[in-house]
């Protein structure tokens, strides 16, 4: 660890100039007695480092010294920076990681490419935080302890214990084979199998993780991406799954696709409508899905689903029904 540490404030001071010991803490995440305990031992190894006093003062190396970090051309490094805002490092306990990492793929770039790839990295933005409509995108809290424990038994292929706390129940000590993680729209996934029987673990539930030495039983290779698909496909297909009869607006029917977890029947109506016969995961996901499409769609069938729509409308319509003055013309589109 304190080996990254010391290349991290080299190129620190490599890439920014003079930076001061405060400056330095705060981006390594140590103390300022970390910091200048590691500027004696830089100097100790014959790296060029000096102090300047005073109220601007702080540490530089001398001009013209850089470390050599080669072998990526302009496109290899401009998608490892793009690569560093992705979330995953973040879910995965490696965003500290992944900060030093990024520093190193701008070190290694020729001088004539290095500012042109850090500036084409800031014309990408990926997976901000909101959306167009300001929604945001929330992402889990997994201490980097949890995190740590259960990657190093992945990587190792080591039995773990996790203490996970399923939805609705008391957290529980388990011991499991894990397989691999997956990420999905900032949420993290353990898949593992305990007693032999496929598992998948939402990470931000796991509130303490111990690698144990005894080696998991699970297969050499494995293809992560099948390995979801089907844990996906059984999610969709268990539990007490709705279906539900829709009479739908075409011009909405991909909404509604999207949306389901299957379409068990589909034929044309004489007015052009749409009649579908479609699965949600619960009662709650139904109403929720068929609320969105408003007047472009009709659940049918059930008829408690009929019911809690209609309830939903009439309390909505309940909040305007005083007169309301005229508004108006409504603004441009």
């Amino acid at each position: 660890m304190r080996a990254d540490r010391l290349v991290s404030l080299v190129l620190l001071l490599r890439q920014r100039g003079r930076l001061s010991a405060a400056t330095l803490a705060r981006e390594l995440e140590v103390s300022t007695r970390t910091v200048l305990r590691d500027i004696e031992a830089l100097s100790a190894a014959g790296v060029p480092v000096y102090a300047e006093r005073g109220r601007l003062g702080g540490f530089a190396l001398l001009p013209g010294f850089r470390t050599e970090l080669t072998g990526l051309n302009h496109d290899e490094a401009l998608a490892l920076l793009v690569a560093g805002s992705r979330r995953g490092a973040q879910v995965f306990g490696l965003g500290s990681a992944l900060a030093s990492a990024v520093l190193k793929v701008v070190d290694a770039l020729p001088e004539g490419h290095r500012d042109t790839a850090a500036d084409a990295a800031r014309r990408l933005l990926i997976d901000p935080d909101i959306d167009l409509l300001a929604r945001s995108t929330v992402v889990e809290e997994v201490p980097d302890a949890v995190a740590g424990e259960v990657r190093r038994a992945v990587f190792a292929g080591h039995k773990l214990r996790i203490h996970y706390a399923a939805a609705g129940r008391p957290p529980k000590w388990r011991t499991v084979d894990p397989i691999g993680l997956v990420t999905v729209r900032g949420q993290g996934y353990l898949l593992a199998k305990r007693s032999g029987e496929d598992r998948t673990y939402r990470l931000d539930r796991v509130l303490a993780a111990e690698e144990l030495d005894e080696p998991a039983q699970r297969p050499d290779r494995v293809d992560l991406d099948r390995a979801w698909q089907e844990r996906s496909t059984h999610f969709r297909s268990g539990g007490d799954q709705i279906a539900v009869l829709v009479r739908l607006h075409p011009d909405r029917r991909e909404a509604l696709v999207k949306t389901a977890l299957t379409v068990l029947a589909e034929e044309p109506e004489a007015d052009g409508r749409l009649r579908l016969e479609v699965t949600f995961q619960d009662a709650e996901h139904a109403e929720w899905a068929l609320w969105q499409l408003a007047g472009d769609a009709e659940a049918l069938a059930p008829q408690w689903l009929r019911a809690a729509l209609f309830n939903r409308a009439a309390a909505t319509a309940s909040c305007y029904q005083a007169a309301v003055p005229d508004p108006g013309p409504r603004p441009p589109a």
